[in-house]
């Protein structure tokens, strides 16, 4: 498997045509095994939360500044039907709830705050920040 970007990257089935609850998301730890999130659920969110830059493949020429939490705890099922809760924290756990927001439908943009407006993708680079993906 190829090293994935140090922003990490994901995809939800619904992305691609599949109506399935399924996301893939590949951790932005280099040799880190990929994520498979079959009908996942944030079960628990930190109260802390940040800020950051997010993009996507619905919207891949800008970047919008989305408010997520730095932890929560998401209950899945696995590729051999066991189900798991694991906590995710971070640019992992924004990673994992951009993908889940994508199986119910919502966009990052619809998280950005109503004063926050997508930029475009030669804006984004001049502000020097490393977690949009």
């Amino acid at each position: 498997m190829s090293t994935p970007s140090p922003q990490g990257m994901g995809l939800a089935a619904p992305q691609i045509g599949i109506p399935r609850a399924a996301a893939l998301v590949l951790p932005p730890t280099a040799g880190a095994d990929p994520i498979i999130l079959l009908n996942p659920e944030i079960t628990a969110v930190s109260d802390e939360t940040d800020e950051q830059y997010e993009g996507c493949l619905s919207f891949f020429d800008v970047r919008g500044m989305v408010p997520r939490p730095l932890r929560m705890d998401v209950t899945a099922t696995t590729l051999d039907g066991t189900i798991t809760t694991v906590a995710y924290e971070l640019g992992l756990a924004r990673l994992i709830a951009h993908e889940i927001d994508q199986l119910d439908g919502l966009l990052y943009t619809d998280r950005m705050r109503p004063d926050v407006h997508p930029i475009p993708v030669e804006e984004y680079r001049g502000t020097g920040s490393s977690w949009a993906y």
